[in-house]
């Protein structure tokens, strides 16, 4: 007797889709093997596995539906990208995982970006991650709300974002972001294969010294 592995709950939810929100890996690969849908047909009712794992903050889940190729800009009626749903979450390693596989940083949900969210829950670890990343500081919402106005005045976030309207990133961080939008989800396996030195390799792919 064969099992229905992509079989729906009465809300659309795929197995897959509890595994990824219960972090349980073993469990996912184990789908994954057996030959569940990594990109089940989204409702009203229903997120993405990738959507689930971010939600959740399961940064292992989200990196094995990344590498079985997930789609990053799946969009969900609630949350949006993954990316919105790991920024609304605040969960940092998630969207980093995320951003470096070419998610689009500025995405948007009724004109709303992973920015307004994280400035939200005041995270200023997030506003720099998402700026280095091209994230716009400056883009407004369906309410004409650019993401610092959805800050406490005078809080960290707020003026780590009061910063980046003031100041314009350096050349070399310009110049990386339009590197990586240019190569898209390809980056991570094209950056490495550039006439270059492992320097400039290393900056280019966002890994910290």
């Amino acid at each position: 007797m064969r099992v229905q592995v992509d079989v729906r709950t009465i809300h659309g939810s795929t197995p897959l889709c509890h595994a990824c929100a219960a972090g349980s890996i073993e469990s996912v690969k184990l789908l994954v093997d057996h030959g569940a849908s990594i990109n089940p047909s989204l409702t009203a009712l229903t997120a993405s596995p990738l959507h689930e794992a971010c939600i959740r903050g399961n940064p292992d889940c989200v990196q094995l539906m990344i590498d079985k190729g997930a789609l990053l800009e799946a969009f969900d009626i609630y949350f949006g990208t993954p990316l919105h749903a790991a920024c609304a979450k605040a969960h940092f390693d998630c969207a980093l995982l995320l951003l470096n596989a070419g998610a689009r940083v500025n995405a948007t949900k009724f004109h709303e970006t992973a920015l307004h969210h994280v400035a939200r829950a005041e995270r200023v670890d997030l506003v720099e991650l998402l700026v280095e990343f091209g994230g716009d500081v400056n883009i407004t919402d369906n309410l004409g709300h650019k993401p610092r106005d959805y800050t406490k005045l005078e809080s960290p976030a707020s003026l780590c974002l009061l910063h980046y309207e003031s100041n314009p990133l350096s050349l070399q961080q310009l110049c990386r972001i339009v590197l990586r939008t240019v190569l898209g989800t390809r980056a991570l396996e094209l950056i490495p294969k550039l006439d270059i030195s492992q320097r400039i390799i290393d900056y280019l792919i966002y890994k910290v010294p």
